[in-house]
């Protein structure tokens, strides 16, 4: 009998599967459900989420924890105008993902889901490939991987339906995957005059701190970093992204920009030098400026920006790779001689770093109620550093930033848009990502309420994850500037949701807590959850820990913009 002939579907689907495609963030439509049946079928996992933003937010967590490509579905229409919100935030963050989208049926003269989808994706700052010819079909697949891979971006790959359903009728020739295409670059070299300058202008300045971002972490930079602020006597931090890098040094001041802790912000603006290494400069890592300027700013990176987010971001560069850059640097700087005053290494420093508070400001808490700060110290205290971490954004973020005990390879923060609402999805790619470990999300009540659904995705799914939610029953950052500008507040305020009778309605475990000490037996037992769980595969381990906080207490970086 004469072998038929696969349907197109079917072919894009052995494509994605040649890609090494093996977990999909999903929610099925009629245009894209025959290609999702496909995918699984070939043996790739999927998440099945409750709304599209979520599956390409989560897709966004997975590409970050994994250093994979993220890869997500939506249907045509308002599966794929759902999504504008993620995209932009994954262009931001320079996340590698591509997304199988429908399209209407190009067949039909009407269809009620139809519209022009390429001006949305671009309008987002993603890229569109509309698949319409199936000669060409198989290759461009191949390319939006290899786009994504090479330029750090989100790509939609759009097929209409009807023409998604035909017979493939095109010889299924060998195709090179983009990961045979890919060019093996090496990391760059810095030239040697540029080098001189660097270490010239290192040699002239006494306090240095030495800030690594992401290109830091991603090029295993970390140690040498450390080794180069032992030789300058110099002081760490690291912008938000890449918080943890250095938890276990002394001399680590945290977090470099609007969430600076009191210390932070000290030294950052008394310093004569910043050692950029692998960092993107944004905006809130120096805090608008207020924390240091261009002028002293060292920037080591494979693309050294002199303009970043509307402003000067460095005066001076060494192109190359951050690893690199600060190893040949260490190699020719010589050892100071820290006992000068003028350096800052001493006890007495060590001391200032390790034992003064984020921010001390005083807050009348009310009773029944906590203080976010002494809720983040305990959690900090409790929670094992080997446990997966993701903050989400709103105004507990800025508290939960603080956290000293978190190594940066266990912490997923992604804000580049400043979309609250993600934290369920981070943490549902975190899970799907490393679905033995646990997972604990950070959120506030706003926040998480925006996608309480996925609740029901994460039990669904058996994903062990802890939710840790800071209730102050308002939109935190919202309360506290209304009240500082002397507006009325009812817009942001709207009572505490009892988010351990949702937990539970949803058939996880939740709790409401209004002391510190019911917190060590929370984490205990979730511990105890997942434990059990592993000699079970329909064991769920959602717990939701719902913490009351005073709505009193202003995080630091809402108290330096508005006046209190």
């Amino acid at each position: 009998m004469p072998v038929k002939e696969p349907q197109v579907y079917e072919v894009l689907a052995g494509v994605f599967a040649s890609e090494e495609v093996n977990t999909c963030f999903a929610l099925l439509g009629d245009a894209n459900m025959n290609w999702a049946s496909a995918m699984a079928q070939g043996g790739c996992d999927f998440v099945y989420v409750r709304h599209e933003h979520c599956a390409v937010a989560a897709a966004m967590a997975y590409a970050r924890t994994t250093g994979k490509i993220g890869v997500a579905t939506v249907t045509c229409g308002p599966g794929l105008t759902q999504i504008m919100t993620a995209l932009p935030a994954a262009v931001r963050a320079h996340i590698p993902l591509v997304i199988f989208a429908g399209e209407a049926p190009v067949k039909t003269p009407w269809y009620n889901q139809a519209i022009d989808q390429k001006p949305f994706v671009n309008a987002c700052g993603a890229e569109y490939v509309r698949l319409q010819h199936q000669r060409s079909m198989r290759t461009q697949i191949r390319d939006a991987f290899l786009l994504a891979t090479t330029e750090k971006c989100p790509v939609v790959v759009a097929a209409p339906m009807d023409l998604q359903n035909e017979r493939w009728n095109e010889p299924l020739e060998e195709l090179q995957t983009s990961h045979e295409l890919t060019p093996k670059v090496l990391p760059p070299l810095p030239d040697g005059g540029s080098l001189d300058k660097a270490a010239a202008r290192i040699q002239g300045a006494n306090r240095i701190i030495i800030m690594a971002g992401l290109g830091a972490v991603n090029s295993n930079a970390g140690p040498v970093c450390i080794q180069l602020a032992s030789q300058l006597g110099a002081l760490l931090a690291t912008t938000l992204p890449a918080r943890g890098l250095f938890y276990q040094d002394d001399y680590s001041i945290g977090v470099a920009g609007g969430f600076s802790s009191v210390v932070a912000r000290r030294y950052l603006q008394q310093a004569d030098l910043i050692i950029a290494a692998g960092c993107s400069l944004a905006s809130h890592n120096s805090d608008g400026g207020k924390l240091f300027s261009a002028e002293n700013v060292l920037h080591i990176d494979v693309a050294p920006r002199a303009i970043s987010q509307g402003r000067e971001a460095a005066k001076h560069h060494l192109c190359c790779d951050a690893k690199i850059g600060v190893e040949m640097l260490c190699k020719i700087l010589p050892q100071r001689e820290l006992n000068d005053q003028s350096y800052w290494r001493s006890n007495s420093i060590a001391a200032e770093i390790r034992d003064t508070p984020a921010d001390n400001t005083e807050f009348a808490v009310e009773p029944d109620l906590l203080d976010p700060r002494d809720v983040v110290k305990t959690l900090d205290d409790l929670i094992p550093s080997s446990w997966y971490t993701v903050n989400s954004s709103g105004h507990c973020s800025c508290f939960f930033a603080q956290m000293k005990k978190r190594p940066a390879d266990r912490f997923l923060t992604i804000r580049e848009f400043g979309a609250i609402g993600n934290g369920l999805s981070f943490a549902m790619g975190v899970a799907a990502a490393k679905p033995e470990e646990r997972v604990v999300l950070f959120d506030g009540d706003g926040s998480l309420l925006m996608h309480i659904q996925e609740l029901e995705t994460i039990i669904r799914h058996y994903m062990n994850i802890m939710i840790v939610v800071m209730n102050d029953g308002a939109y935190g950052s919202e309360v506290h500037k209304l009240r500082a500008e002397g507006l009325p507040e009812q817009g942001a305020v709207f009572g505490r949701t009892d988010f351990a009778s949702i937990a539970q309605g949803f058939g996880a475990t939740g709790s409401t807590v209004t002391e510190l000490d019911q917190l060590p037996a929370l984490i205990k037992q979730f511990d105890g959850q997942v434990n059990n769980s592993a000699t079970s595969s329909s064991a769920s381990c959602v717990t939701v820990i719902d913490v009351h906080v005073s709505d009193r207490v202003v995080s630091s970086v809402i108290q330096r913009s508005h006046t209190y």
